[in-house]
């Protein structure tokens, strides 16, 4: 894409980025980055610094240090870390400090695997720019498709979305790209997966030569960061090995239920423990989280359920009343496990052990939001138990059989 332009103070990191098609999977240090330990240290917009002290960041985490400064320096970054840890922070402050609101166009685009995660970047970003008056829409499938079409006619700074209606706006030519500057990819290693990597391209050959491309994930395996080389030009790669993506803060436990029949019994004696603050149980199927949440009801145990089956309209009366406190126990699918951010869950259940490896850490960063204690129980049967080790192996990590008093470690 663009040479990089002549980057204001403080200096950016040139040094460390590694050659173009090289494999990325050493630490990247510190060394060669600019790390900046307060955000008052990354000269940002008077405006922006009063809407990050009024949404509660007091100092940057790990992945704002280093990756802020890099991005609104206009390079190329890959930027993975910890579930939890405050990503998208980094792409809202990143995005804040590059737009202009004096121009009423979109200047940077975001997407993301899931509505919910859009949405939830989408209130972020309007947050962290409120004393900007920045305009920033999310734009979702599911959705009354007119809304859309009325927003961005307006005119967005920023538009958050899923890559099938943001190509759908595309086309229409509703989204212009003109003054587009930066195109974030959040939770990357989805969007580039099979599901979404082609309407991903697609998007991107709509942006304007020279746009900035920003990826960020907690699991960036090899094939995405080869893919990568496609639409990025040396970039900066902010990573971490993968035995330290375990997250700190979350015990990680496993109950051995031996058989599929004893997981619901397990699940009830458990119940008292759920409602202590709030919890989220992963099922692998929406068929299985039909199931679990009538299987609960019926034993008059009180759970709200989402998956991608449900009308969006449904889907936010439930994300709504979660945040809120008034559901305390969420029965889902992995819709839910990337990147949704609900402060008071201190508890994740896989109820059913999560077949794909990337997303067991992604599940059970649900808990432990920022640092934050968290508890993960898997339900384990015979079958699962190679499974259990092979995730142990994967993230050099140690998961226990579940002691008695669970509900005071949380």
């Amino acid at each position: 894409m663009s040479s990089s332009p002549p980057p204001p103070p403080p200096p950016p990191p040139d040094s460390s980025s590694l050659p173009p098609g090289s494999r990325a999977t050493r630490f990247e240090t510190s060394r060669g980055i600019s790390v900046a330990t307060s955000f008052d240290e990354m000269g940002l917009k008077e405006d922006l610094l009063r809407g990050i002290y009024a949404y509660n960041f007091e100092r940057p985490s790990a992945i704002q240090q280093r990756a802020i400064l890099p991005i609104i320096s206009k390079r190329d970054v890959i930027a993975q870390a910890q579930s939890g840890t405050g990503k998208t922070g980094t792409l809202g402050i990143s995005i804040l400090q590059r737009i202009d609101t004096a121009v009423r166009e979109t200047q940077a685009l975001v997407l993301s695997p899931t509505r919910e995660l859009a949405t939830q970047t989408q209130g972020v970003i309007a947050a962290l720019g409120d004393y900007m008056s920045v305009q920033c829409h999310a734009c979702i499938g599911g959705t009354r498709m007119g809304d859309d079409i009325r927003k961005l006619e307006h005119g967005q700074h920023v538009v958050s979305g899923t890559p099938g209606r943001v190509y759908d706006m595309l086309k229409r030519r509703v989204l212009r790209t003109r003054h587009v500057k930066m195109l974030v990819l959040d939770e990357a290693d989805q969007l580039l997966d099979r599901g979404f990597k082609d309407q991903i391209y697609d998007i991107y050959r709509h942006m304007p030569p020279g746009t900035q491309v920003v990826l960020l994930s907690a699991t960036l395996p090899h094939d995405v960061l080869d893919l990568t080389q496609k639409f990025m030009a040396e970039p900066l790669r902010i990573l971490v090995k993968r035995d330290e993506l375990t997250l700190e803060g979350i015990s990680q436990f496993f109950v051995n239920v031996e058989k599929e029949d004893w997981k619901f019994e397990t699940l009830c004696d458990l119940y008292d423990s759920l409602t202590i603050t709030q919890a989220v149980i992963f099922c692998n199927t929406r068929a299985k989280v039909d199931w679990l949440t009538r299987q609960m009801e019926d034993a008059n145990f009180t759970v709200a359920a989402m998956h991608g089956d449900m009308l969006q309209k449904e889907r936010d009366a439930i994300m709504i009343k979660f945040r809120q406190g008034a559901s305390r126990v969420l029965i889902t699918t992995d819709i839910w496990a990337r990147g949704i951010d609900v402060q008071q869950v201190s508890l994740v259940i896989n109820y059913d052990m999560c077949t794909n490896r990337e997303n067991y850490i992604h599940r059970i960063g649900r808990s432990g939001r920022f640092g934050r204690k968290g508890v993960a129980i898997n339900f384990v049967t015979s079958d699962d138990i190679k499974l259990l080790r092979d995730i142990e192996q994967y993230y050099g990590t140690q998961i226990d059989e579940m002691p008695m008093n669970v509900a005071d470690l949380m």
